[in-house]
């Protein structure tokens, strides 16, 4: 239909013209409502949005030394962390001497991961990274 005959024919319907494939030959138009269009448009984004759930990574940051009620917090939080939905990232800071027993640091973490074997699974193994041993631990999905 000619350009024309379709404006004329959308001002008759109260609507417009709205181009949608300019490059294709002959261009591709639809009369339409566009205020209405944009309004269901910006109405999806949002619900879309609002069903989003954005996965925050936590970080937890223990030394191989700690004494138990500090663990035991530091599980806590953990396991708080988990419950929300956010994954945990482990960190154990090994400084000095402390170098020697990496085995104690790789312990401890598999300890950990064993205390939060109900809430969580391990996304990333326990492994040494320079000074540091690190862990990221997944929540599992709630179906």
């Amino acid at each position: 239909m000619p350009y024309a005959d379709a404006l004329r024919l959308a001002k008759e319907q109260g609507l417009e013209v709205f181009i949608v494939l300019a490059d294709a030959n002959p261009p591709v138009a639809r009369i339409m409502d566009y205020g209405r269009f944009k309004f269901e448009q910006e109405k999806n984004m949002r619900e879309t949005k609002r069903k989003h759930h954005i996965i925050n990574v936590k970080e937890i940051k223990m030394r191989y030394q700690i004494e138990d009620h500090d663990y035991q917090i530091k599980l806590k939080h953990a396991i708080d962390f988990l419950k929300d939905g956010d994954k945990v990232k482990v960190s154990l800071n090994l400084s000095g001497r402390e170098m020697q027993h990496k085995e104690l640091a790789q312990n401890l973490m598999q300890k950990f991961a064993d205390d939060l074997r109900e809430v969580s699974f391990i996304d990333s193994e326990p492994k040494l990274e320079e000074k540091n041993v690190l862990m990221i631990l997944s929540p599992y999905v709630k179906q």
